[in-house]
């Protein structure tokens, strides 16, 4: 396996609509197997191959892990999907803001509403149709990936245009807000440490 290079903005392929995969066979079980590599090594939740540089109908995904009681991860709760030709067949009504960043725009954070749960209509890594209901953060990865596929990127999709932030301008809102939570006694006076 290698990890492959990610294409960032401006690149065009990020912005086009990819072609249904009609092969299964060894090279692209490669390529699937490369970007689950890539994926991990740049610390992503999904990737979808305009990310990498083809324009397919290809993305895989790995949900967070279930965590315990005192919210520490549960080693082997997380899922892999390989995902070719996916379809959103189905959405909640309800939908909710999450924050939400991309291998492909590193540095960056934006709000983006998405539906809490979708059903999905697919091939698996051989090929064979499946169907998935998701939930959760994991149907907001695979509504993001989705989106790749079809040329659109989460920054067309924030809930309103100032809410895109650097990691660094995130970072501190988070902590400011953490501040005025915290009990008077844990407030910073502002000093640096």
């Amino acid at each position: 396996m290698a990890v492959l290079d990610i294409v960032t903005l401006p690149d065009k392929i990020l912005r086009q609509r990819t072609q249904e995969v009609t092969r299964f066979d060894d090279e692209l079980q490669e390529l699937i197997d490369n970007m689950i590599e890539t994926m991990r090594a740049a610390s992503g939740v999904g990737l979808a191959a305009p990310q990498i540089g083809r324009s397919i109908k290809l993305t895989v995904i790995e949900s967070l892990p279930e965590v315990d009681e005192e919210g520490n991860d549960i080693e082997g709760t997380r899922k892999l999907y390989v995902v070719a030709n996916p379809e959103i067949v189905w959405t909640s009504r309800k939908e909710v803001d999450g924050i939400e960043g991309c291998l492909s725009i590193p540095g960056y954070l934006g709000e983006v509403d998405r539906f809490d749960a979708i059903r999905v209509r697919a091939q698996d890594r051989q090929g064979k149709k499946i169907k998935l209901r998701v939930g959760g953060w994991t149907a907001r990865i695979f509504q993001h990936e989705i989106d790749h596929l079809n040329g659109v990127l989460f920054i067309d999709r924030l809930t309103e245009p100032e809410n895109f932030w650097t990691e660094e301008e995130f970072d501190a809102m988070k902590e400011a807000a953490e501040q005025e939570d915290a009990p008077p006694s844990r407030r910073s006076r502002g000093r640096k440490v």
